[in-house]
């Protein structure tokens, strides 16, 4: 087996319709399968700033800038997904700017604050004053449970649809790629098949993360008494919790030699096996294609600035 160096870089992406996007620190490249079986690649560039510039290095507030913009960078690829799987690429708009791409962000992630921070937050109040519960401690822990319960449940309903089920196999392909590329392997299908299905640095596991962690921030910050303080405080804290749950995902993944760490992160890569699927040999191919473009970007975007850099070298003094 071929062996080569990896970039010292995190790369990641997410599944799409038919496809893979993968996220590099220069571009994007959003792989589909059309259905003439052909693999049509879209690369984007991504906002400097952002994932090269200061602001990707300051910790806690780089995972909620970058999370924004990958939430609405995924939201556009699902969306040129769809599209190319039905054979309208032609007519796609992919940036997607203004007040309607703002505004479909917007929208999902209130849902998901909706569906997974507020209505289990409003469900622990109404569990508190129906059993009469005098502990605040026990109302939070109900409260966890439900969140809990409501993540895995929702995956595992959604997981029983034919369309997602296909989407979860496109996940895998996604981190059978990665963990083939981030073990030095040669990207050929048959290479990356044997690789594991579940990653670290997964968006399941930052979900996950974030519910658990939400639990002990809260059970620490204490519970108001009014529902309406308790829904306010909850959402309130979802981003700094969030900001926190990014660093945790990114300190696990980097210490995955450590087995406090290993034993840590288990059901965090358990819980993947409901958002993955075993991915046939053309899901993988469409994920290597979608790597392989990101890394030819970055090698071309890498060589100008070696360039400068050998540049500024061969003139400076030697000191003699």
């Amino acid at each position: 087996m071929a062996e080569q160096k990896p970039m010292q870089f995190s790369y990641g992406g997410q599944a799409v319709i038919e496809g893979v996007m993968m996220r590099g620190q220069y571009v994007a490249a959003i792989a589909v399968r059309n259905p003439k079986g052909e693999i049509v690649i879209k690369e984007v560039p991504l906002n400097a700033a952002l994932y090269r510039g200061r602001i990707a290095r300051w910790p806690f507030v780089r995972g909620l800038v970058m999370l924004w913009d990958a939430l609405g960078l995924g939201t556009r690829a699902l969306m040129w997904s769809a599209d190319v799987a039905l054979e309208e690429e032609e007519d796609v708009d992919f940036s997607l700017e203004g007040a309607a791409g703002m505004g479909l962000v917007v929208v999902s992630l209130a849902m998901g604050i909706g569906l997974f921070f507020v209505l289990p937050a409003a469900g622990s109040a109404l569990v508190k004053n129906v059993t009469s519960l005098d502990s605040k401690l026990a109302a939070d822990l109900v409260e966890g449970v439900i969140k809990l319960g409501m993540l895995t449940g929702y995956i595992w309903v959604i997981g029983h649809m034919n369309d997602v089920k296909r989407l979860f196999g496109y996940h895998g392909a996604e981190h059978k790629t990665i963990n083939a590329y981030e073990a030095g392997a040669e990207l050929t299908p048959e290479n990356t098949a044997a690789f594991p299905i579940e990653h670290p640095r997964c968006g399941t596991a930052f979900l996950l993360t974030l519910v658990v962690l939400s639990v002990l921030v809260h059970i620490i910050t204490g519970r108001p008494d009014s529902v309406i303080g308790l829904l306010l405080s909850r959402v309130a804290l979802i981003l700094p919790i969030a900001g926190v749950a990014y660093e945790v995902i990114r300190f696990t993944a980097k210490h995955l030699d450590n087995p406090i760490i290993r034993w840590i992160i288990k059901p965090n890569l358990a819980l993947q096996h409901l958002t993955t699927r075993e991915p046939d040999e053309s899901m993988l191919e469409v994920g290597i294609a979608a790597l392989e473009r990101v890394l030819a970007a970055e090698r071309a975007a890498a060589a100008p600035q070696a360039e400068r850099v050998a540049g500024d070298v061969a003139v400076e003094p030697t000191g003699d």
